[in-house]
């Protein structure tokens, strides 16, 4: 008969054992999908083709980045595989591409999906799996919802914010400007009517002339709606629209001799013509990249230095690639805060507590995000194209 302390001694063993396996199960199960010792997929959707196609070079923008990154060493040892669709003119398929990306590639996260439709289409499902829909490239405010939406956090100022700090620039310099604007005929474009209004406050009726919508698919009736504007009398113009319906906006508006002041939220100038952008006010959060004093600041030399090495096709003047530096940084912070629990849900706790300054980014403007609070940059500052380059206002 085997003596009782010897027994003890054997069920102590055993229970020690099951002990270590269960204390040790999560130090084994702390990475999420698209997550290996040595990798980690992350998906994305923006168009590279199409009638937006001009956004693709944020998805370009962010793949150079990780190509930096991954050049570098990786995050915390691991190198990131990016895998970018094409979500063009197929924006009715992107629900099928964010499935292909989360079931089949099996990635840990979507990052920086270009657009509101496609962002709103791809959201239900995302949410439902679990899957953070991260740093998204769409400024509507609607998709800032952490209620009922917490895997889906935005990125920029939203179109209210932007639309509210042209009216506060009108009120303080143009009291007495009468505005026209050009949006879309969908939802973004009653979003930035609605904080135009909202900041004009009781003024709007007296300043707002004329309010037209065009649709995306007849750009050439922007024409028309420009020729509107003049005939109402408007000496400001709302260019309310993205990419190319807002250069549309720029060419129609110098052409038919109308010289307002004028207003647009994304500026593709070369497009239009430098000389017919002169004296338009843009919005912006980023430090100058384009002329020599703004070249004095070692973070934009870092962002020159990466452009020539790692992005040498894209075009210094265009502000995406600015964008998608900006946001391949915060994400490469996000994961390499993440350490080695690299689970969907960590990637959110880590997202949700930011309070994080990015080198391109102008003083006092900071990533600041909160479990509540979704939207990481709220804060942004005017320019004003002189025909060459970009010069803050006051």
């Amino acid at each position: 008969m085997t003596p009782r302390p010897v027994r003890r001694l054997q069920i102590a063993f055993l229970a020690a054992l099951a002990l270590a396996l269960a204390t040790s199960a999560p130090a084994q199960n702390r990475y999420g999908p698209g997550v290996s010792d040595t990798g980690i997929k992350v998906g994305n959707l923006v168009p590279y083709t199409g009638p937006f196609a001009e956004y693709g070079v944020i998805g370009r923008a962010e793949a150079a980045y990780f190509r930096m990154v991954n050049e570098r060493g990786g995050i915390n040892g691991r190198k990131v595989a990016f895998l970018s669709l094409d979500s063009g003119p197929k924006f009715q398929a992107a629900l099928d591409q964010a499935r292909a990306l989360v079931e089949r590639e099996r990635v840990l996260l979507l990052f920086s999906t270009w657009g509101a439709s496609v962002n709103r289409a791809i959201r239900p499902y995302l949410n439902e799996r679990q899957v953070p829909q991260l740093f998204i490239a769409s400024v509507g405010g609607d998709l800032e919802d952490p209620a009922r939406f917490p895997w889906t956090m935005g990125f920029a100022p939203s179109r209210r914010t932007e639309a509210a700090a042209y009216a506060k620039y009108l009120l303080e310099h143009r009291p007495g400007a009468r505005i026209a604007v050009l949006t879309s005929d969908d939802e973004d474009g009653a979003e930035y009517r609605g904080g135009l209004r909202e900041g004009l406050g009781a003024k709007a009726e007296q300043m707002i002339v004329r309010e037209s919508a065009f649709s995306y698919q007849d750009i050439d009736g922007i024409d028309a709606l420009v020729a509107g504007f003049r005939q109402a009398g408007a000496d400001v113009f709302m260019n309310l629209a993205v990419g190319r319906y807002a250069t549309r906006g720029i060419r129609a508006a110098y052409d038919q001799g109308w010289r307002p002041l004028q207003f647009l939220p994304n500026a593709f100038l070369e497009p239009a013509g430098l000389e017919k952008a002169a004296g338009l006010i843009c919005n912006a959060r980023s430090k100058d990249w384009t002329t020599p004093e703004g070249r004095k600041d070692p973070a934009v030399q870092a962002f020159l230095a990466w452009m020539e090495r790692y992005n040498p096709e894209g075009r210094l003047r265009d502000a995406q690639n600015v964008y998608g530096y900006e946001a391949a940084q915060a994400l490469e912070e996000v994961l390499r805060r993440c350490g080695d629990e690299l689970t969907r849900e960590n990637v959110m706790r880590q997202a949700t507590h930011l309070d994080l300054a990015l080198g391109m980014l102008r003083p006092g403007i900071r990533l600041r995000t909160s479990p509540t609070d979704y939207r990481p940059i709220k804060d942004l500052f005017l320019v004003r194209f002189n025909g060459k380059e970009w010069v803050p206002l006051d």
